[in-house]
């Protein structure tokens, strides 16, 4: 009986072109499909060489959808980093105004503080003066005769080459002078003149070539203004004449 299949059996040796040579065997294949027309026009088309379906084509709605996810996230991305941006931005403005300000009130602090610091040192220093204006005038009741050391000191101060020297005291303190004072006035060859116009406790010296001004009033003025103070001498006491001009107003 003829079999219905064609044996795998190579072709004979030697020959010509036969119908066998022009098909290949279902054995000799290892996958095959028939093929359809219309395979063209569907939505799937099969692998080369095993016959699956290729991948199927996005529908338009989802490729929309994933686009709109895309944007978003970008722009979500963005805002984010311009927000880090701006906050940073902001915090250094804030703290620049913050270090302005702080700056503005420690400067304020600073003027207040010198202001009160001027008028402390002032305060002390009129009261200073206040002070040694009492001393002065205790001494000069007390102890009188002090102005002939004050009359020696005048002398010594000049140049040893002056001549014409001349020591002008208060008539009540020449006779004190005169016997303090005796051996330097007549080693300078000085001459001894009561003045009415010199107040007690002081003396003016004149020469040739200076004068010295020895005057209570003069030597005060130089020991308020070492005190810090700017305030003339007077006998008389005076409670408002060492304050300052605001605080006698009140």
């Amino acid at each position: 009986m003829t079999s219905s299949k064609f044996k795998n059996v190579p072709p004979p040796e030697g020959g010509k072109s036969s119908v066998y040579s022009r098909f290949i065997p279902r054995e000799e294949l290892a996958s095959f499909e028939a093929w359809n027309p219309d395979a063209l026009s569907s939505g799937t088309a099969p692998r080369a060489g095993t016959g699956a379906p290729a991948v199927e084509s996005v529908p338009p709605a989802e490729l929309l959808a994933t686009q709109l996810r895309a944007a978003r996230q970008s722009g979500y991305q963005d805002g984010y980093r311009d927000g880090l941006s701006a906050l940073d931005e902001f915090k250094q403005s804030y703290a620049a105004q913050i270090t302005a300000q702080l700056g503005r009130l420690v400067e304020s602090h600073g003027v207040q503080l010198d202001g009160l610091q001027q008028q402390l040192a002032q305060a002390i220093a009129v009261c200073a003066t206040s002070m040694a204006r009492q001393v002065v005038r205790s001494e000069l009741a007390v102890r009188p005769e002090l102005v002939a050391a004050v009359a020696q000191e005048a002398v010594e101060a000049l140049l040893l080459s002056a001549r014409h020297i001349t020591v002008r005291v208060h008539p009540d303190d020449q006779p004190l002078v005169a016997r303090g004072a005796s051996e330097v006035l007549d080693a300078r060859g000085a001459r001894l003149i009561s003045d009415a116009s010199i107040a007690r406790g002081g003396c003016r010296v004149d020469s040739d070539i200076a004068s010295v001004d020895s005057t209570v009033p003069a030597r005060w003025r130089r020991a308020a203004a070492a005190l810090g103070s700017v305030t003339e001498w007077t006998d008389e006491p005076d409670a408002g004449a060492d304050l300052p001009a605001d605080e006698e107003q009140t």
